[in-house]
């Protein structure tokens, strides 16, 4: 149980809390949201004793606690393993353990000491039992593998790992030590879709309590079964999930700001009264009562009006239908093969979403189509009149550090007016004398976000995108998300939050294993695509049941999820088919017109008139062998085209 009494913290003139008073009881899942600056870190940071509040206390008793903070964990230079135990304390216990063994056996039998030895390693052992001390390296492989480390991660060393893994581990300690308390910071920040997904199911057998700020919404929906908003030094807790503390709050919003209006109009009908009969003797006493009246007034406060910010790329220019192709492209590191011989192709108008586990290769294909990296085999090529941009976390880099803020945001080129790129830059985080700030001073976050903001505004159709909202909080993703629907062009991105994927895209690619598996549709039929044929495949390999009508009944089921898999599957078949076909009818015409035009030279060239004009022979000549040429690779890509559907009818 966590109690909090008169709880307040103020930096300088900016109250952070103010009188805040809550009780948090056991296994209570608290979603903590706000504006960015609101309070919600250092909230956590005072249940977790970091930082001391003004006034009041929050009191946690003897409770244990656990605080994942968003900043980089310091874990040393040692094993991952000896790192996950000593933050467990069981390295501590283990050598206690030892030298009471140890005691036990240099002590004769009947040593008067020796019950007392006996008696310390029987309180050892039961705290180290407590503490899953046997079972804890098994425990520990466990959820290493659900963070997404390879196997024998444990055996590596801590500073192998990059900043975002290091993070990875310092979560898993705190999972591993299971604390009455856990407080999480971000927890979702550095991980996958399936990472994300396995520790869900983690911390719902968490029996503690559990208090979290995530931007993923997603997470807190799930996770959540009480919010709490901090605002204006205050807290106002909602006994229900995300999505419906959503729909409360507006409502909230909706009725405060009717409450206000009223009172604003009792309040000018009170002055316009006081105003008009302040000077005549009759009315004193009235206008005295009202003047009393006004005195008493408590002003009824209402949040301030949020700027509507709306974001647009330029109007895209239209390309050609195949935006681009990868071909049996392959990337190695060394020794290791990330992947080989894959093939890819995206269409005009496509949101493509790539998703993985950390390390499938994400970012290394997005890297090797934009160029920004070499494929080692095979190539990539991309249509007509594409013109394309990347973004990925190294993309800051590219900044002007000698400018500002501002002097990056106006050198874009785009014909937005002044004020509209302040009113974009706010949304962004920067306002008021944030613009000003020189490039070389900004955090990594800032930096992203300016990139990000030049993004918006650069004459593109094909956008390439890595986790474009690492740095975003909820309200600019949302903005950001709003862009991208209204982008004209195509798209291909990688994200971690789901929420703005489902949204988002219309189409997902798997890299799994070095391969790439195609889902057309959104984030949600992916996921539920994934499990359906996950439980299938479990249920294949599971023990079939003892009792007859189970197995009749898990017989009809089977066959049942058999054959809504097998539709959707000819489904699929069959878009993909129909996308085949549309492309060898569109290329059929293209050769028929080059062959029409082929043969109406070919008939130029006999003719006595157009054989005097040395200059036109030469002219036609020339186009001759450019559609000569064009036609022969048009045949060529025909006939791939036809072996790729016919391969497809195949799989019906």
């Amino acid at each position: 149980m966590i109690s909090m009494k008169k709880l307040s913290l103020a930096f300088g003139e900016r109250i952070i809390l103010k009188n805040v008073n809550w009780l948090i009881g056991e296994r209570a899942r608290v979603g903590l949201v706000g504006e960015n600056g609101a309070g919600k870190t250092t909230l956590l940071r005072i249940i977790a004793g970091e930082l001391t509040p003004d006034e009041g206390s929050a009191e946690t008793g003897v409770a244990s606690i656990g605080y994942l903070p968003q900043d980089l964990a310091r874990l040393g230079s040692g094993r991952v393993m000896d790192f996950l135990k000593d933050s467990a304390g069981l390295s501590r216990l283990s050598e206690r353990l030892s030298e009471a063994e140890r005691l036990i056996s240099e002590s004769g039998e009947r040593s008067l000491e020796l019950g007392r030895y006996l008696l310390d390693h029987e309180n050892i052992e039961r705290e180290f039992l407590h503490l899953g001390g046997y079972e804890f390296e098994p425990t520990a492989r466990k959820v290493l593998r659900g963070l997404g480390f390879e196997s024998g991660a444990g055996e590596r060393l801590c500073g192998e790992f990059s900043g975002g893994w290091r993070m990875r581990l310092a979560l898993a300690a705190l999972l591993l030590r299971n604390p009455d308390i856990l407080l999480l910071d971000e927890p979702t920040n550095h991980l996958d879709s399936e990472s994300m997904e396995w520790l869900e199911g983690w911390l719902r057998d968490h029996r503690g309590i559990m208090i979290f700020v995530s931007h993923d919404r997603r997470f807190l929906d799930k996770m959540a079964t009480e919010i709490a908003e901090i605002a204006r030094g205050d807290i106002t807790r909602y006994p229900m999930s995300y999505e419906e503390y959503i729909v409360r709050r507006d409502e909230e919003r909706e009725r405060r700001e009717r409450v206000a209006a009223e009172q604003r109009e009792r309040v000018d009908q009170i002055q316009r009264f006081v105003e008009r009969f302040r000077y005549k003797a009759s009315k004193a006493a009235q206008v005295q009562s009202r003047i009393k009246q006004l005195d008493k007034m408590e002003i009824y406060d209402t949040d301030p009006p949020s700027k509507s910010v709306n974001i647009r790329f330029p109007e895209a220019q239209r390309s050609g239908y195949d935006v681009m192709a990868a071909r049996r492209i392959a990337k190695r590191y060394g020794g290791r093969e990330i992947f080989s011989l894959l093939d890819l192709e995206i269409y005009r108008g496509q949101r493509v979403a790539l998703v993985g586990v950390n390390g499938a290769g994400k970012s290394t294909l997005l890297r090797v189509i934009s160029g920004a990296e070499a494929s080692d085999e095979g190539s990539v090529e991309f249509g007509h009149n594409v013109k394309y941009a990347y973004f990925s976390q190294e993309s800051a880099q590219s900044l002007n550090y000698a400018h500002t803020v501002w002097e990056e945001a106006c050198g874009t080129g785009s014909a937005i007016t002044e004020a509209e790129k302040r009113n974009l830059l706010g949304s962004f985080l920067f306002s008021g004398d944030d613009i000003n700030k020189p490039i070389r001073v900004l955090s990594g976050g800032e930096k992203s976000r300016v990139a990000i903001f030049k993004l918006l505004l650069s004459d593109t159709n094909f956008l390439i995108l890595d986790e474009p909202t690492n740095h975003l909080d909820m309200k600019t993703r949302e903005i950001f998300k709003r862009a991208l629907l209204r982008y004209g062009g195509t798209l291909l991105i990688v994200s971690h939050d789901r929420f703005f994927l489902d949204d988002l895209v219309n189409r997902v690619i798997e890299i799994r294993d070095g391969a790439l598996y195609d889902y057309p549709g959104n984030y949600s039929w992916f996921i539920e695509k994934r499990e359906s044929l996950r439980r299938l495949n479990d249920g294949e390999e599971s023990a079939q049941p003892k009792d007859k009508s189970a197995v009749e009944d898990v017989s009809r089921a089977d066959s049942r999820e058999r054959r809504r898999l097998e539709a959707e599957e000819r489904n699929r078949i069959y878009r993909e088919r129909k996308v085949f076909a549309e492309r060898i009818e569109i290329l059929e015409a293209r050769i028929k017109e080059n062959e029409e035009r082929l043969g109406k030279i070919d008939a130029d060239l006999c003719m006595p008139e157009v054989l005097s004009d040395s200059q036109r022979v030469q002219s036609l000549m020339i186009e001759r062998k450019i559609l000569d040429k064009t036609i022969t690779s048009d045949y060529t890509r025909w006939e791939e085209l036809d072996a790729e559907m016919e391969s497809v009818k195949r799989r019906i």
